[in-house]
């Protein structure tokens, strides 16, 4: 129930319920495929292990994140049956929780802490992954980036939950 002295920083601070893991995305090299494994190791300032960016230094960009909820609405809109996640190039799948609330917050998944940094637009890339209109299909749907607070392992079906002081 609502409360009349409540912030929206309170608000913000309340979900609905936890979220869960659904699917792993790791790509060795830029442009190429993803393996799918059923757990990762997340590194500390780094990404995922085995993933491409985790060798670089990317502050802000480590690991990508993708709303399982958006899936079958990007579908409809490319007129496909099923858009699967390793089309979107994003690292990880999660639902039942708004990725959204989870921007500018630190959230676990699993016994990992991420930092929700940005939203993750989609690229030019996506005209090719998923045919004609994929790019604008992707547009408000592309999830949100993260950086790794606290490294660790990760599995499908792991919760994620928002963190709060």
């Amino acid at each position: 129930m609502l409360k009349h002295d409540q912030t929206l920083a309170d608000l913000r601070s309340i979900n609905a319920s936890n979220g869960r893991l659904s699917w792993i995305g790791i790509r060795p090299k830029h442009q190429q495929g993803m393996i799918m494994p059923e757990k990762a190791i997340l590194l500390e300032n780094k990404g995922i292990e085995g993933d491409h960016i985790a060798k670089g230094s990317s502050r802000k960009r480590q690991v990508t994140l993708i709303q399982e909820e958006h899936l079958p609405i990007v579908s409809k809109l490319v007129n496909s049956n099923t858009v699967y996640p390793q089309l979107l190039r994003r690292n990880l799948v999660v639902g039942g929780i708004n990725l959204l609330a989870l921007k500018s917050e630190r959230f676990s998944i699993g016994e990992c802490v991420l930092e929700g940094t940005g939203l993750c637009h989609p690229c030019s890339r996506m005209e090719e992954a998923l045919g004609t209109g994929g790019y604008n299909a992707m547009r408000g749907h592309g999830g949100i980036t993260a950086i790794v607070i606290r490294g660790g392992t990760i599995a499908l079906h792991d919760s994620v939950v928002l963190l709060t002081e």
